[in-house]
């Protein structure tokens, strides 16, 4: 095999070696971290193309994390990655609670956003709290008197139990739960009327954010109807339902007296056909005397 021969096999190999690395290496990923002061290794690079990894979706975030002056290792974000995580979203969280003096670490964003959580926008709900509106709930004051009150629940997110706490379902049932306490205790429905911040007062007293994902912040009581007489509705009810049973006794009675009724008729019946057969024997009694001499004029 000739030199020539050789060499242009060795061409061949370096041509094929060379589109090979570009194929594997992303060089304008690698030039753009470079001059962002963010180096990315072009091992690490590489690694990343074999795992099929889009570079672009670490070392992006990766950038952002260093232009912000937040420390992280790329090996980190790769592995929240690979772990279905959005790392996009956590760097973001992070540059947000940097930004808003919030102590949030990169391990906490990546276990809140592995729990399924939006950290970004509970990095946002603790700079500006988020509002919750109870649908209408309904509850009886103690005169019997239906009361519908819908609340306005202002809540910050609570970083440290964004994980393992409820979410704003436990929120509203708690409230609702709250309310109906509030106005089932009252003595009549007016002082609900007049003291609406009495529901929320309780509320507030009773911690029902406890185990929750959410601080509550304040509750104000938005509308106040007033519904049905549930009282006057059971009296009626009751009353019907008096009323039928009596009705039921009644015809039980009215029953019992028609069958002693037929019963007497059918002893009389009896009695008479008796007294009949009675009359009936007289004469042949009174004959067998005369035939037998018993009976003399």
């Amino acid at each position: 095999m000739g030199p020539e021969i050789i060499f242009g096999m060795l061409t061949v190999a370096a041509g094929v070696g060379f589109l090979v690395f570009l194929y594997l290496f992303p060089v304008t990923i690698w030039f753009a971290a470079k001059l962002s002061n963010a180096p990315v290794g072009i091992s690490t690079l590489i690694g990343m193309k074999l795992r099929g990894v889009s570079a672009s979706s670490i070392v992006d975030p990766y950038i952002q994390s260093k232009k912000a002056g937040i420390d992280i290792d790329i090996n980190d974000l790769e592995a929240h990655h690979l772990c279905g995580g959005n790392v996009h979203q956590v760097i973001t969280a992070l540059i947000s609670a940097r930004k808003a003096g919030l102590t949030l670490t990169f391990e906490r964003a990546a276990a809140i956003d592995l729990a399924g959580r939006n950290v970004h926008e509970a990095v946002k709900m603790c700079v500006a709290p988020k509002t919750i509106t109870t649908p209408p709930i309904s509850a009886v004051a103690m005169n019997g008197i239906q009361v519908k009150a819908i609340a306005k629940v202002t809540v910050k997110a609570n970083i440290d139990r964004l994980v393992g706490g409820a979410g704003e379902e436990t929120i509203i049932a708690r409230v609702g739960e709250g309310i109906c306490t509030a106005i089932g205790s009252s003595e009549n429905h007016y002082i609900v009327q007049e003291k609406p911040e009495m529901i929320s007062e309780g509320i507030i007293a009773k911690g029902l954010d406890s185990g929750t994902a959410f601080e509550i912040l304040s509750v104000d009581i938005a509308d106040i109807d007033i519904g049905k007489n549930i009282g006057s509705i059971l009296q009626i009810q009751e009353a019907e339902a008096n009323k039928k049973v009596a009705q039921a006794k009644a015809e039980e009675k009215k029953a019992e007296a028609v069958a002693r009724s037929e019963e007497m008729k059918a002893l009389r019946e009896e009695m008479k056909a008796q007294i009949i057969e009675a009359e009936a024997e007289v004469p042949n009694a009174l004959a067998t005397s005369i035939r037998e001499g018993k009976f003399k004029s």
